[in-house]
């Protein structure tokens, strides 16, 4: 008990302002929780094991749970930045990798409003028809989707090294990083399994299935390692 109380660095003391104590609760709960939650749930939530696909199309689960896990994110992540803007510490290297993070995260949240629209059978337009930026899978919709995915997943990494670099900047004790360490561990092997099981569906199929008829089916689709199903095509498509 009293190793896992130590602090990482013997050298050192781990004391810490009920700020920065604050601070550091709340980052890890956005960051090293519910943000990578929110990105397995939207990963491999489109297409629910109990769903009977493509019978039953466009679940709304994922959809709700990474918007609002991500809302949560930014939620505390603003919570978090504002118990220890002001201070007159130096910039640092965890400083300036939280900076990043949130700059990430403001473009992320303006990404998300400015998606474009859905379109499809579940979302006509206004004059009826089923134009759409993702239904039709537009420049911008293709824009959205690949800077999205590859912004989620860098600011993912990048949070991870910010969250590290501040468990050593206050000296935080071992258990702290035990703890930390077999949470990634165990998100990343879940990560593994669901990608291996298939779980990985085209976002454009989970919602309006695989038939050729419609326009985002005759593109790959965006993002690595992510499956799509192929069905009545024609020779030569």
């Amino acid at each position: 008990m009293d190793w896992l109380l130590a602090p990482i660095d013997a050298t050192r003391g781990h004391e810490v302002t009920f700020g920065v104590a604050w601070h550091g609760r709340s980052m890890i709960l956005a960051w090293g929780v519910l943000a990578p939650l929110a990105v397995l749930v939207a990963r491999f939530g489109k297409v629910l094991p109990s769903q009977d696909w493509p019978n039953e199309l466009d679940s709304r689960l994922w959809w709700r749970s990474h918007w609002i896990g991500q809302s949560l994110v930014f939620l505390l992540a603003i919570a978090g930045f504002g118990l220890v803007f002001g201070g007159t510490e130096r910039m640092d290297v965890h400083m300036t990798l939280g900076y990043a993070v949130l700059l990430l995260l403001i473009a992320q949240m303006g990404l998300g409003i400015f998606r474009g629209t859905k379109g499809g059978p579940t979302a006509q337009s206004g004059d009826g028809s089923l134009r759409g930026d993702h239904y039709d899978m537009t420049p911008w919709r293709i824009m959205f989707e690949w800077t999205h995915k590859t912004i989620g997943y860098s600011v993912l990494a990048l949070a991870a090294f910010t969250i590290l670099s501040g468990l050593w900047k206050v000296n935080a004790p071992i258990w702290m990083w035990l703890v930390i360490s077999v949470w990634w561990v165990s998100l990343v092997s879940v990560f593994v399994h669901l990608q291996r099981s298939g779980y990985a569906i085209d976002t454009y199929q989970a919602i309006w299935g695989p038939e050729p008829k419609h326009p985002g089916n005759h593109r790959k689709p965006i993002g690595w390692g992510i499956r799509r199903v192929l069905i009545n095509r024609e020779p030569g498509e």
